[in-house]
Formats: C-alpha cells, structure tokens, sequence
C-alpha cells in the first residue's frame, strides 16, 4: 500500500508565515485527497528563538484556516535523545565519525582553498582518523560516498540531485552534542512513517544531504515535493517590510479563512478555469501534478475579490458568528446575536470588503451614542435641514406600525410638507444622524433595523447638535 501520510513541521519562533500556510494546506489537501494522514510536528530546537507563545498561535492560525491534523503535534525538542541515539548507531556502524577539527583550522583551510581557485567542501581530515569517544571536544560528520549522485525525482521540479563530491562530509552532530536540523528532520520522518515530504523549495538544495542520511540508515527515502516559493509585487520574495505576510495579520484585517484559503491554494495550483474553490473541494480536487515550477504572486486584490464572494454567500448565522468578536472589539462589549444583526449583516453583504469594514459600518447597531463623521456631519447636519428633520422626527414618532412602508410614507409626508424637498437632501441627514456616516443601506431598511425609539431619539439628537454642536 502506498503510504500517503503527510507532515507539517513548522518552527515556533514567529507567526504563520503565508508560505508556511500554503504548504500546511497542500499537505492537509494531499493526505485528505489520497485517504491519508496529517502529522503535526513542531520543530522547536532552536531553543532561544522558540517559546510557547509562538507555538500556540502557530495551532491557532491552522485551526482557524480549517486545516486539522490527524496526530500530533510532536516537538523535535522532546526526541533529542532518540537523535542521538541514531548518531551513535551511525558511528558504530562507521557511516559517522568523530571530527576535532576547531573552527578556527576549518576557516583557515576554507579560505586557502578558495583563494586557490578550488570549492570548499570539508577536506576529510579526520575521515579516517579513528577518534573515540574520548578525543576532547569534536563535531560528528556524516561519512558521505566518494562518488555518485545523491538524486531523486522532486513530484514538482523532476529529476534532481547533486553530486556527492560536491557537498562533503556534513556535521550530524555539534560539539555541544545537539543534533543538527537534517539529521533531526530525517529520523522524525522516518520513525513517524512519512511518506511524502511536501515543503518550500526553499528546502531544495537541502534534500540530497538528507538522502545521503536516509541511505546511512538503510530506509527508502519519501517522495519529495518542492513548492516554489510566494513572491510579492515584482517578484521579489515577500518580506514583511513590504507586505503583509503573516496569517494573523490578515485574521486582525477581518479577512475570512474560507478567502484566505482559496487564496492559497490558487497560489501555483490550478483545476481548470476554476477560481472558487471550497475546503472540501480542495481535499477532493488537490493533486501535485497541476503545482508549478514558476514562484506564484501574492496578489491582494484577488483575496480582496475572494473575501468579497465568501462574505457575499456564506449562511447568515456563520457570518453573524465571525462578525461579533469584531463588534465586540470595536464597541467594547459583548454583542449577542438578534434578529436586527442578522439582517444588518444580510444588508451590508454588498457593501462590506472585509469584517472589519463590516463591523465599522454596523456599530450604530450596538452603541447607544454614535459619533459624528465630521466631514459628513459639517456636510449634512446644517441649520437649513431642521425644519425638515424635526417634521420628519414628529412622524416617525406617531407611528403605530414600523415598516418600511410606513417610514417611505413618513418621508414622503415630509418632502411634500418642505416643499418638495428632495429625498437625497432628506435621507442624508437622517443618515448620519442615526448611523454617524453617509454609508449605510437604504435609509428605510437601516431605520426598520434600528428601531422606532432609537431612530426617533437619535435625529432628536441630531436636532440639537445642529442648534448647540
């Protein structure tokens, strides 16, 4: 049986990186698509650079794009024993050996070699030295072949490998007796079965030393797929200096990971003409064949466009779910769910390019006094308009039914009673006078959801702003 089981073995010594995420849901996708396995393992022996913190928002930015993993996670840190343990199998096996060359001596020996005209790889000085375990301090190298190719074929670049000659005897183990990251990467692989190594291509140039490490240790190597890397605007590789770059950043901008996925996953893959791709579709559609050689562009207004259809169609009770912590957020308390939010958001569908654009445009929902945009208020809440705004006030306060017929009836009332003033020159000031802005739905809609005491009392308010500001 072919073994499809996948792993996703970020480090945690910052955010989810946009690179980082697509090649968590390419591996999420490939092991749903094929029936297989998502192994979460953290890679946390960087130990200065590694905290908790950073961890714990690494699981949360993955729980919140959906991608669920089937075990784990696994911290490289707590297999430091079983690491060395494999060292010590590879020396006794004389595929390693000890090395006391100093830093200082390999500088030395680099810089002579390369102003020789030659490459430096390690010159085996102590390849076939014979040190024991006693020798003082030293590295451990793995023994690589004299000759031939470390080679396979990458899922997504082809045939690939290096020369063996070309990358020397690499250090498996530091003089502090910390395993170093390719030897870390491979035994995790292996005691964890996987099956398919699915990564950056960042990552490239690093497999045929770890191929040599799966032959030291006599195992079938996984298949290898390279995922060329995000570039930004000029293809330049993204940098957060320039651009948003992190997952969390665009959950704070109220972007919405059904988007976010999408976006992704779009990102150097393609099915057909198709642009609009659900979860579910991508674990039944995802394959590597269709996955590119060529870096593939992070372009915002594509999310943006995305953002807008998931926001535009997703059910009414998700997306009341995911607005709150925003209201919340902007109004400073707790915002239960109502009849009035779930059509405010139905309103705003259209509107809204984000949550956070959907949470400014519905806090006069959810907060007693709503503050004047002052452009809009010096614009719109002028003395010339009272007259109409406290006839209109003395309507809507009469009213037995609220609807948005009785309140186009109550206007209608009041342009004919101003001299035909126009609805515009009415349904602005009322706008701004209930909603604190010029954006909103239709005025009759906004004032339904609003309600009848709160409408009335907030252009009474208005009223006597414009007299006393």
């Amino acid at each position: 049986m072919v073994n499809f089981r996948t792993r996703f073995a970020p480090s945690p010594t910052g955010f989810l990186h946009l690179g980082s995420a697509r090649t968590a849901l390419f591996n999420w996708a490939f092991a749903r698509r094929n029936g297989g396995q998502l192994v979460l393992r953290v890679e946390d022996t960087d130990l200065e650079r590694s905290t908790k913190e950073s961890e714990a928002g690494l699981l949360e930015d993955l729980e919140w794009l959906g991608l669920t993993w089937d075990e784990g996670p696994h911290h490289q840190s707590e297999r430091r024993e079983r690491h060395g343990q494999v060292i010590e199998e590879l020396l006794a096996k004389n595929r390693a050996y000890r090395c006391i060359c100093t830093r200082e001596d390999l500088e030395e020996r680099k810089r002579a070699t390369i102003a020789s005209g030659e490459k430096w790889t390690y010159d085996g000085r102590c390849r076939d030295a014979n040190h024991g375990p006693g020798c003082g301090p030293h590295t451990v190298r793995l023994r690589l072949p004299e000759q031939g190719q470390l080679a396979w074929d990458d899922l997504v670049y082809g045939p690939s490998g290096q020369d063996a000659r070309e990358i020397g005897d690499r250090i498996i183990r530091r003089s502090d007796g910390g395993p170093l990251y390719h030897l870390a990467v491979v035994v995790d692989d292996v005691d964890m079965r996987i099956g398919y190594v699915i990564r950056g291509a960042d990552h490239h140039s690093n497999t045929p030393f770890q191929l040599a490490i799966y032959r030291a240790l006599d195992v079938t190597p996984p298949a290898f797929a390279h995922v060329p890397l995000i570039v930004g605007e000029g293809g330049k590789k993204l940098s957060k200096r320039r651009e948003a770059v992190s997952v969390e950043h665009f959950r704070e901008e109220g972007y919405l990971p059904e988007a976010l996925c999408n976006w992704l996953v779009r990102m150097g893959w393609s099915h057909g003409n198709q642009e609009i791709f659900s979860l579910g579709e991508i674990a039944s559609l995802f394959g590597l064949e269709p996955v590119g050689r060529s870096s593939a562009r992070a372009d915002p207004d594509k999310l943006a466009h995305l953002n807008q259809h998931y926001i535009k169609t997703l059910p009414t009770d998700v997306l009341v779910e995911r607005l709150q912590p925003f209201l919340e957020a902007a109004s400073g308390r707790a915002v239960p769910r109502s009849p009035q939010l779930e059509r405010l958001v139905d309103l705003h569908r259209d509107r809204a390019k984000t949550l956070v654009d959907m949470a400014r445009l519905s806090l006069f929902l959810v907060i007693e006094n709503v503050p004047y945009d002052e452009k809009a208020a010096k614009k719109h809440l002028r003395e010339e308009i009272v007259p109409a705004l406290s006839d209109l006030h003395d309507r809507l306060t009469a009213l037995e039914e609220w609807s948005e017929q009785t309140l186009a009836q109550a206007f209608e009332a009041t342009r004919e009673a101003q001299g035909g003033i126009a609805m515009g020159k009415l349904a602005q000031p009322v706008r701004v006078a209930v909603t604190g802005g010029v954006v909103s739905p239709g005025i009759f809609e906004t004032l339904t959801v609003l309600g009848k005491q709160r409408s009335v009392g907030r252009i009474a308010e208005a009223i006597h702003f414009i007299h006393h500001g």
